[in-house]
């Protein structure tokens, strides 16, 4: 039996963090995990950078419900959970991703979350556990699934070599050089076809 683990931002979602950085005008928010592969520097950047401009949580979630799904992410979604099971894997957070699970019908999510001063400025963030993808990857390979993983950064590769099948979905060029052992798709109907491949 399958079951898919689906990162979030770039697969169904744009970045947010790259939209906060639109509406913020603050550049250096622009990185994300497509670019760096330390996940704790890259958060405690970010949240350096929060604090110095006093950007609040209700400030971001504002601009994340603004936000809209990729276009054809929730028509691929509703067929892709016709079909197999289906858990989305993100390093978000529950603050932020509720925000687009409405859109996306509710499917199981698996995330970390934050904490906020009496500002509502965020201070720190709580990982689930840590190297959370690969760990829910190695836990359902422990219930006897066949892994499909799919993701698009630095910090989906190690559940992508965990699962049996990974798969790169619109990647930058640096990780596809990287990591040559992962097929890569760039459009949902060309998705469809690989994934009808490995469950057939």
């Amino acid at each position: 039996m399958h079951i898919i683990c689906f990162d979030l931002e770039g697969v169904f979602t744009p970045e947010v963090w790259i939209n906060v950085s639109l509406k913020t005008g603050i550049d250096e928010l622009k990185l994300t995990t497509r670019d760096i592969s330390d996940y704790d520097v890259l958060m405690k950047r970010r949240l350096e950078i929060l604090k110095e401009h006093n950007i609040t949580l209700n400030e971001i979630k504002t601009v994340i419900s603004e936000m809209e799904l990729l276009p054809g992410a929730k028509d691929f979604l509703d067929w892709v959970r016709s079909i197999v099971q289906v858990i989305i894997v993100t390093d978000s957070f529950i603050e932020f991703a509720m925000l687009f699970m409405k859109k996306l019908d509710y499917p199981l999510l698996l995330c970390h979350n934050l904490e906020t001063d009496e500002k509502g400025i965020i201070t720190d963030y709580k990982l689930r556990i840590n190297d959370m993808k690969r760990e829910t990857v190695k836990a359902f390979k422990n219930m006897n699934y066949d892994v499909i993983a799919v993701g698009d950064s630095y910090n989906d590769t190690a559940m992508l070599l965990e699962a049996k099948h990974g798969i790169l979905f619109r990647p930058p060029e640096k990780i596809i050089k990287e990591f040559p052992q992962f097929p890569v798709v760039t459009e949902y109907a060309e998705f469809k076809k690989v994934l009808l491949k490995i469950l057939q």
